[in-house]
């Protein structure tokens, strides 16, 4: 689990982000406003030729937003010739309402699949309402907002979708993001990170964080689209590129610092066999060090360590009964806040044996086995630092 960055500023776009933004500014304007206004205001031959050579984020997020977009007189009834949808974005302060509580419920009930009694108000609150405190400061004569807020997504004055973000000094962090099933079709996924990407650039941020980056959690791996992104050493706390090789040494191994990988000139492909790498007796045994960090369960806990399922202990299911009666694919995993995944989200997870009790599954099959299904079905796995 690693934080993860991109130098918005630097922004490289890329097909699908674009056709995203064209495709929901196509539903925003419709087909009548766009031939009316292609007539009735129509863009100079630079303007054109402009935007077909060149992508630029900012104008293509703000041109759909109520107040930006033109309102050409029809010439006939002299009225203004609207958009078909009216959509617009801002900021508010993190604190509840119940149109928010609303919009939370629906996207944890088809999203992630709760249960009504799983959701809460005071849950709701806690989690994505209860953040930093909100001030203002100075920057190069800007006003620049810090603490944390909610960018509201309102399509015909109703709220579709919510980012929960920290503004901070130097970066928009997202900690969050919820919308309505009824705009799914639309990636808001795609356009909220663009958003927010444009509100760095904009409000002088410079930087977007998107959270944590697991390359095992299939479900994160759109993170590593937005480039240039940068990803965080575990061992220098110094941020690296997070580019197609760094993406290659993640699949090829469990955990990579690149600081070490430098130092001992190793491949970004798999390593097969050590006398391949050449190193001296000092590298070596850094090496062997590095090695350990890839399998910890492995190096600590393989000596005589006993199964639960081997012991028959009383009141303790056995690898059987796990398999038939608990859905452990499902148990949700809390990465951050109220961000959940399943196990089966984990890149692994169907080639992990149940009964290596070394492996991920292995573990958990176990912790299921003393807790039961009724308890397994209501808690949620939590493996950070400090967590329940």
């Amino acid at each position: 689990m690693r934080e993860s960055g991109l130098d918005a500023t630097k922004y490289e776009s890329r097909k699908d982000h674009r056709k995203t933004i064209n495709i929901w500014n196509r539903f925003i304007l419709g087909p009548y406003y766009l031939a009316k206004a292609a007539r009735l205001c129509p863009k100079s031959r630079e303007e054109k030729k402009w935007r077909k050579n060149r992508f630029d984020l900012l104008t293509a997020i703000h041109e759909v937003e109520s107040p930006l977009v033109q309102r050409p007189t029809d010439p006939r009834t002299q009225t203004p010739i609207g958009p078909a949808h009216e959509f617009e974005v801002g900021l508010e302060p993190d604190s509840y309402t119940e149109e928010k509580y609303k919009l939370f419920e629906n996207y944890q009930l088809n999203v992630h699949k709760e249960s009504l009694w799983e959701i809460s108000r005071p849950g709701f609150k806690r989690f994505l309402c209860s953040g930093l405190g909100q001030n203002d400061r100075l920057l190069n004569g800007m006003k620049q907002k810090l603490g944390s807020y909610h960018q509201c997504y309102r399509l015909d004055g109703r709220l579709v979708a919510m980012g929960v973000l920290d503004l901070l000094p130097g970066c928009v962090s997202s900690v969050y993001f919820i919308y309505h099933q009824d705009v799914k079709e639309w990636y808001f996924g795609k356009l909220s990170a663009l958003y927010e990407i444009s509100l760095a650039i904009e409000g002088g941020y410079e930087y977007y964080y998107m959270g944590f980056y697991i390359h095992s959690c299939i479900k994160m791996r759109y993170k590593n689209q937005y480039q240039p992104s940068y990803i965080l050493d575990p061992e220098t706390y110094s941020w690296d590129r997070l580019d197609a090789e760094f993406l290659t040494r993640l699949s090829a191994r469990k955990y990579v610092s690149m600081s070490i990988e430098r130092r001992l000139r190793l491949p970004f492909t798999k390593i097969t066999s050590i006398e391949e790498l050449g190193l001296n007796n000092d590298e070596l045994t850094r090496f062997r060090h590095y090695q350990k960090e890839q399998d910890p369960f492995g190096a600590k806990h393989n000596g005589g360590y006993t199964s639960a399922f081997t012991v028959g202990m009383p009141g303790v299911m056995s690898l059987a009964e796990v398999e038939s009666r608990i859905s452990l694919a499902k148990w949700r995993v809390k990465i951050r806040n109220s961000l959940f995944v399943h196990l089966d989200d984990l890149q692994g997870w169907a080639e992990w044996d149940i009964r290596d009790s070394t492996s991920l599954k292995g573990l958990v099959a176990e912790l299921a086995a003393a807790l039961g299904p009724d308890l397994v079905n209501q808690l949620v796995l939590d493996f950070s630092l400090g967590g329940h």
